[in-house]
């Protein structure tokens, strides 16, 4: 596996196939390993998926995470794979890091998606992140995670059996630097550089996301010069919930080179309405 370092930080990355650059930024307390689904149907890009400080390989001095920093180690990974510019596709934690990066490294991105972004973190936002810190002291964060991260769609078909595998299963693929990368949660406020991205940009919203309000998406559309929405019917955690429909949403806009004409896609001006990426 390849592995780059910067200051302290090791980063260690996945490289796959050929072509563009495409490069994936995981979310909260998960791994490069979410993004297998995503990987296996992106035949013609050259696929770039880091561990995140605190997740997979990829290791540090333990201190404090920050987004800047996280934009940093992302930057040094297409230096390293010799990508010049890419792709970047981020999910929550994630696609603040590529906003970021985007926003202060705009040479670099060729077009981005933003599943779950959100401008900055509010009051709201920083008790549930309090509460997600106190279920990981307390062993019970995996039995939150359905609850929080899964739409309608998983739970018409999920059985109180199948549900407790599934925590079972979290539970063991929660990531040890979980509590790190959830306290640089509570600090992100992107409103600085959203105004600087140049890159097209897809804001992709969940419809039924606990975490992250229609207001906040509307709120980086309008912030981003070169944005439009859709939204995709699940929870916050729709790259698991629905693999294969969010594969399909975001792998059209970036083939397009963040053509409005994607299906699923339309310019938010105006009015800011999001519409059905399944549709």
């Amino acid at each position: 596996m390849p592995k780059v370092m910067l200051g302290t930080t090791v980063v260690h990355y996945d490289r796959t196939g050929e072509g563009p650059a495409l490069l994936l930024l995981h979310g909260t307390a998960a791994s490069r390993e979410q993004w297998g689904p995503l990987t296996a149907r992106a035949t013609g890009f050259t696929v770039l998926a880091p561990d995140f400080p605190g997740s997979g390989l990829t290791t540090d001095d333990g201190g404090a995470i920050t987004v800047e920093a996280l934009a940093a180690q992302a930057e040094a990974v297409l230096d390293h794979a010799g990508a010049e510019r890419a792709h970047v596709v981020g999910h929550s934690l994630g696609a603040v890091v590529a906003a970021h990066l985007a926003g202060t490294r705009p040479e670099r991105v060729r077009t981005a998606v933003l599943h779950a972004a959100w401008p900055a973190t509010d009051t709201w936002q920083d008790a549930e992140f309090r509460l997600w810190l106190d279920l990981l002291e307390t062993g019970s964060f995996a039995r939150l995670l359905p609850l929080m991260a899964f739409g309608p769609r998983y739970w018409d078909q999920a059985t109180t059996e199948s549900n407790e595998q599934l925590v079972k299963t979290l539970d063991t693929v929660i990531q040890p630097g979980a509590d790190r990368q959830i306290e640089t949660d509570r600090t992100v406020d992107l409103r600085p550089v959203l105004g600087k991205i140049t890159a097209p940009v897809l804001v992709l919203g969940s419809a039924h996301d606990r975490l992250i309000t229609a207001d906040q998406q509307r709120e980086l559309v309008a912030a981003i010069p070169d944005a439009r929405a859709a939204e995709i019917d699940a929870g916050h955690g729709a790259p698991a919930e629905l693999p294969d429909e969010f594969a399909r949403v975001v792998l059209e806009y970036v083939t397009s080179g963040g053509s409005p004409r994607g299906r699923g896609l339309r310019d938010p001006e105006p009015p800011k309405e999001f519409v059905s990426a399944a549709s």
